[in-house]
């Protein structure tokens, strides 16, 4: 077990634990009332929130959260949070809501490809938003490589439910958001809203999307590989994604990263509200991407 399994695991623990609570304090570890409990639960994600190097979305989650528990309290002063008052309610809401509304207005700075050069840093040499996941599979590179193209949504655990909380449960046309169960994942992207960028067999392969343009940017129809190598109109948006397969001593190392760039610094500013918001459910979808390659890759190998 790593230490990353090992440290989620604790966190997720410490929340079952401060929401037993909640129902029926834990005396005897130290957990008495159930404000302790809801801190215990606050600890708990913490510890989630570090491991996943995203601690900015979990504050803007608690400022939400404290938020909530503040209007809840204007109705009716919840006194075992210690808010007897209305006076003190709207204060413990005025409070969340500037917290969660300053950590999302942070802002992101560049960064730059690094000196081992994969066809993710050709197509995007600098981005200010992403996210990186790796995993090890007992599998050829070239069995690897395959079930990446292969996977379907319905074999990612909690794919369908993510992305239905992110399209707000609205049923729309065919896209990653809207995957059917029985179409590779991969496809659909690319048949859709992304863009194949590069598929270097059994290395790596890489896809792009436009996530913002400007008005005469999107109806020129659908984009091409060349939008990602030329000079773009103030308030592009653009993000790319990969899967990078290196060989090891048991057989396969699995990289996933997103990267978004925004040209404007009000582009980017929205999407960065936007990403703190998001980041928690697309981490747990790529880690449950990489799983779910690894299971269909495990078992092809073993056929």
């Amino acid at each position: 077990m790593s230490w990353e399994t090992l440290a989620f695991a604790t966190g997720f623990l410490v929340v079952a634990i401060g929401a037993f609570s909640l129902l029926y304090p834990l005396r005897w570890i130290g957990i008495k009332t159930r404000a302790i409990a809801l801190l215990t639960m606050a600890v708990g994600f913490l510890v989630v929130a570090l491991v996943a190097a995203m601690v900015d979305s979990y504050l803007v989650y608690l400022g939400l959260a404290v938020a909530f528990l503040g209007f809840v309290s204007l109705l009716k002063p919840v006194r075992f949070l210690f808010i007897p008052t209305r006076r003190r309610a709207l204060l413990v809401f005025g409070s969340g809501l500037l917290l969660s509304i300053g950590i999302s207005l942070l802002p992101y700075h560049e960064k730059k490809a690094g000196t081992a050069p994969t066809k993710m840093d050709e197509w995007m040499p600098r981005w200010q938003v992403g996210e990186r996941h790796t995993i090890a599979i007992a599998a050829s590179p070239e069995r690897v490589f395959a079930a990446i193209h292969d996977v379907r949504a319905d074999e990612i655990v909690l794919f369908r439910t993510l992305t239905a909380i992110r399209r707000c449960g609205q049923d729309g046309p065919e896209n990653i958001l809207n995957a059917p169960d029985q179409k590779p994942l991969l496809d659909v992207a690319t048949e859709t809203t992304f863009v194949l960028l590069d598929n270097d067999v059994p290395r790596e392969i890489v896809i792009g999307s436009v996530i913002a343009a400007p008005r005469a940017e999107r109806t020129s129809g659908r984009p091409g590989p060349a939008l990602f190598r030329k000079a773009l109109p103030p308030g592009v948006i653009l993000a790319t994604m990969n899967f990078l397969v290196t060989p090891n001593q048991t057989g396969s190392t699995v990289a996933t990263e997103t990267r978004v760039y925004a040209n404007t610094p009000a582009a980017l500013r929205r999407f960065g509200v936007y990403w703190r918001l998001i980041h928690p459910g697309s981490d747990l979808i790529r880690r449950m991407w990489l799983r779910a390659i690894a299971q269909r890759a495990e078992k092809s190998q073993t056929r």
